[in-house]
């Protein structure tokens, strides 16, 4: 699986998952800065990538529209790349339902701190 991320993320944060999501990039990485939702989603379906954002857009269009892409919605506020990574590296287990071919956006919240 590789990840492309929405311009809302870091691009360190798709070289930091490469060694875990192969081929993963950011948007300016594919000459995609400034694009619209459009162009990012018809990219990111012709490349086989899954959509990575902290904006609920691809998450409401993957309702309307299905997969492909799949999409992962980070729901984690502000945040820094480590945290947003954290989640990442922590949810091998729930992106092991796009292996299903079922579900078309995964939702990532962060959880609160005690």
């Amino acid at each position: 699986m590789k990840l492309l991320s929405d311009e809302n993320l870091s691009h360190r944060l798709a070289n930091a998952l490469a060694d875990i999501y192969p081929g993963s990039v950011q948007l300016r990485d594919c000459g995609l800065r400034g694009a619209t939702d459009e162009d990012v989603w018809r990219y990111a379906k012709e490349n086989d990538f899954v959509i990575v954002s902290k904006d609920s857009d691809f998450s409401q269009r993957s309702s309307l529209r299905g997969a492909p892409p799949k999409v992962i919605w980070l729901r984690v506020g502000n945040c820094t790349t480590a945290r947003a990574d954290f989640v990442l590296r922590n949810a091998t287990a729930m992106l092991n339902a796009f292996e299903s071919g079922k579900e078309a956006c995964l939702v990532l919240k962060y959880p609160r701190e005690q």
